[in-house]
């Protein structure tokens, strides 16, 4: 499932807050269990770093979800 994540003003998220936001995980302490047991791929790589900061242009998996995080507001809040 992929899924497009938009920061709405903001520079960055926590990895761990974005999971949680997304809905791709139920908590933000499912989330961080996730990313310590080394589920979470950020841009291809294994992320260990529960607050890691994801920026405009990453791309974060994890169990079957792909998140492209973007700049700017979602558009079909407007």
């Amino acid at each position: 499932m992929k899924q497009t994540f938009y920061l709405s003003g903001h520079e960055y998220i926590a990895l761990c807050d974005l999971l949680k936001h997304s809905a791709v995980a139920d908590s933000g302490g499912q989330a961080k269990a996730w990313i310590a047991q080394g589920l979470v791929l950020r841009n291809g790589v294994v992320e260990t770093r529960k607050t890691a900061k994801i920026r405009a242009g990453e791309v974060v998996a994890c169990h079957g979800a792909e998140l492209t995080v973007e700049p700017g507001h979602d558009p079909a809040e407007t």
